[in-house]
């Protein structure tokens, strides 16, 4: 993602400085680069005057492809629900509740996300309800199903205790459909503080708890559904079996969804778009990146040029392996070192922020000095994926979301390039799926996520070559022995963190005051929460020992324990 995180870092800075010079900042990317308009639209009726990033932009699509359609109210398990129906061949999209793209033949069904907020509240999420409930069949979960049970006929109040962990149902209507194969006392997880304590007349009760009566219901004559559990998490223990019998039964999906059949259409798709036009894409050497060009490469072959950059905060020897390994792919990749450029703007800079900035003014330049050398180059490739795409429009909106590493952006407007972005429908498991279909290295695919400015956010303080020199000695180590041992592929992520201080030490009868380095090691599915990784002891001594041993100028490793909530992957 290193090269997504340069081109999408100058439309974040001027997203996070709306009211700055506008002579001192480049113009939208995202207006210039996809010839579209963009606007901070204000929702009323939210807490703060939530706002969304609204863009009209022009990028590829995939061809026609049936899909459920996810309303987001801005729960915690909306991307959940969308990696569940995805997990069952189902293309699926997020939108935010009160921007959604028009209900035409492709949509085959839509369901109704949970919320933080209640529906008796002066400032509730509302939607329009009425203009598609008969047209096609809707799952209200949580929020969902206590919307449209409030506004129709029925009332939702508090709950007199809250309703929160397993509960199992006692009651279920085996003749409705969204039940099927889903026993009595089956357990679900309960989360939500109010309750829906009656209902419309023309709705019918399908299942309930002990403490539950309406645990789900029907709206009779119609195909909407409402419960007030959730199916997507792991704790749902026949979650999966209601969701099936709903997008499958009810909705009448095929279930064709699969790598091989996005492949097929993305190649398909990306020939008719681009046809002989070329196109200019930076690698990483990441998963997103790499899946991105190959999927590219397939489509159009010569006619894509592969940038790699060395900025000089890579891992160490990282470079001339993934340069290698890009050659072996048939990719056509022009390899450029940039070391110096890198750190001579990073020279006495410790905030993250402005070092995040000043990487990504350097790479535009050495990117936009190498795109000029392709002739007639129209297209920027990125290996945006859609977590990003979510994230750049949420329901929090942008002040809640956006960083300059993750939001979706583009180059500056004087490389006048579209953009192409064969990946912006996939979650990061699906990403990997695609590139095993693809062929592609397994050590490539199963490389951990690594961030786009490098070793740069994982130097606390000022990065020096000296430094960067000594945190790859000692990352080397650390993930050698994680590979040695058997548990790389078991970290979702790992690194390690040249600390902003000195320790006292005892080294042979000297005295020393040297750098101390931090281990992080996470498990995670998707980045989005993360548990530190309980390594073994003996592993940790053994990583330890190598890295005072052999790298010159530490003399204390410690382990970061914290997860994610409350801290984050990394450092900066």
């Amino acid at each position: 993602m290193i090269a997504l995180y340069f081109k999408n870092l100058w439309n974040s800075i001027n997203l996070l400085n709306p009211g700055s010079d506008k002579s001192n900042q480049l113009k939208n990317p995202i207006s210039q680069i996809r010839n579209s308009k963009s606007e901070i639209k204000t929702i009323p009726n939210q807490k703060s005057q939530i706002s969304y990033l609204t863009s009209h932009i022009k990028i590829l699509s995939l061809p026609m492809q049936e899909k459920i359609l996810i309303l987001d109210f801005g729960s915690q398990f909306t991307q959940l629900i969308a990696r569940r129906v995805r997990e069952l061949n189902i293309y699926c999209e997020i939108h935010p509740f009160n921007h959604y793209p028009e209900i035409d033949s492709t949509v085959k069904g839509i369901i109704l996300s949970g919320s933080p907020y209640s529906v008796r509240q002066e400032d509730a999420p509302h939607f329009d309800f009425e203009q598609f409930h008969t047209t096609r069949p809707i799952l209200g979960v949580c929020y969902g199903a206590q919307y449209v049970a409030h506004f129709h006929g029925g009332e939702v109040l508090p709950s007199s205790t809250r309703e929160y962990g397993r509960a199992n149902l006692e009651y279920i209507n085996r003749e409705n459909p969204l039940f099927k194969n889903i026993p009595e006392s089956s357990q679900v997880w309960m989360s939500h503080a109010d309750t829906i304590s009656s209902i419309g007349d023309n709705f019918e009760i399908i299942a309930s708890t002990d403490t539950v009566k309406i645990a789900a219901y029907q709206v009779t004559g119609t195909q909407t559904y409402g419960i007030q559990f959730h199916p997507e998490v792991t704790h749902s223990i026949d979650g999966k079996q209601l969701l099936e019998n709903f997008l499958v039964d009810i909705c009448g999906c095929h279930q064709d969804w699969t790598p091989d059949s996005f492949i097929e259409t993305t190649i398909a798709a990306l020939k008719e778009k681009l046809g002989d036009d070329k196109v200019v894409l930076g690698l990483s050497g990441g998963v997103d990146s790499s899946v991105a060009a190959v999927l590219l490469h397939h489509a159009i072959g010569t006619n894509l040029h592969c940038i790699f950059v060395d900025n000089g905060l890579l891992r160490k020897g990282e470079y001339e392996q993934v340069l290698d390994s890009y050659k072996h792919m048939g990719l056509n990749i022009k390899g450029i070192d940039a070391k110096q450029r890198f750190y001579d703007a990073l020279a006495g800079l410790t905030d993250p922020e402005k070092k995040r900035k000043a990487i990504g003014r350097v790479f535009i330049e050495v990117f936009d000095d190498a795109a000029h050398e392709v002739q007639d180059v129209k297209w920027l490739g990125q290996g945006t994926i859609y977590p990003d795409v979510i994230e750049s429009v949420s329901v929090k909106g942008p002040s809640a979301t956006i960083k300059s590493h993750h939001n979706v952006g583009g180059l500056p407007d004087f490389m006048k390039l579209k953009v192409v972005e064969p990946l912006n429908t996939l979650f990061k498991d699906e990403v990997r799926r695609v590139g095993k279909a693809l062929g592609i290295d397994p050590n490539i695919l199963g490389r951990h996520p690594f961030p786009g400015p490098g070793l740069a956010i994982r130097i606390l303080g000022d990065v020096t070559p000296e430094k960067v020199a000594i945190l790859q000695e000692a990352d080397a180590i650390y993930i050698n022995n994680l590979r040695s041992y058997g548990v790389y592929d078991k970290v979702w992520q790992a690194g390690a963190i040249f600390l902003p201080v000195q320790s006292v030490g005892v080294m042979g009868d000297e005295r020393t005051y040297e750098n101390v380095i931090c281990l992080r090691a996470v498990e995670s599915l998707d980045g989005m929460t993360a548990d530190w990784c309980h390594l073994p002891y003996d592993l940790l001594a053994k990583i330890s020992n190598e890295i005072i041993n052999n790298v010159k100028g530490i003399n204390r490793v410690v382990y970061d324990i914290s997860s994610k909530p409350p801290a984050t992957i990394e450092w900066e």
